[in-house]
């Protein structure tokens, strides 16, 4: 979800600086300085999207079960998925 509002902004702070050519200032506002504002809030958003994806496990599940051997004797397996890891 980051991914694409980075490539927004990015998008929209490069068009601001380096294609905008009119007048730079709107009502005391720099627009070249808002440009890279936005180029560095869309760097630092697909960024911080990737980090935060790689930081991400895939859900894994443990199953157990408990049976009783042919000694008369109780087992319990354990069963761990390998996604499941600490």
């Amino acid at each position: 979800m980051y991914i694409g509002l980075g490539i927004f902004l990015l998008l929209v702070g490069l068009v601001i600086v380096f294609a905008y050519n009119g007048d730079q200032v709107i009502a005391g506002i720099d627009l070249g300085v808002i440009g890279w504002i936005a180029i560095v809030l869309g760097a630092l958003a697909i960024i911080l999207s990737l980090v935060m994806s790689r930081s991400r496990r895939p859900a894994g599940y443990t199953a157990s079960r408990t049976t009783d051997g042919p000694d008369g004797r109780r087992y319990e397996e354990t069963r761990v998925d390998p996604d499941d890891r600490i």
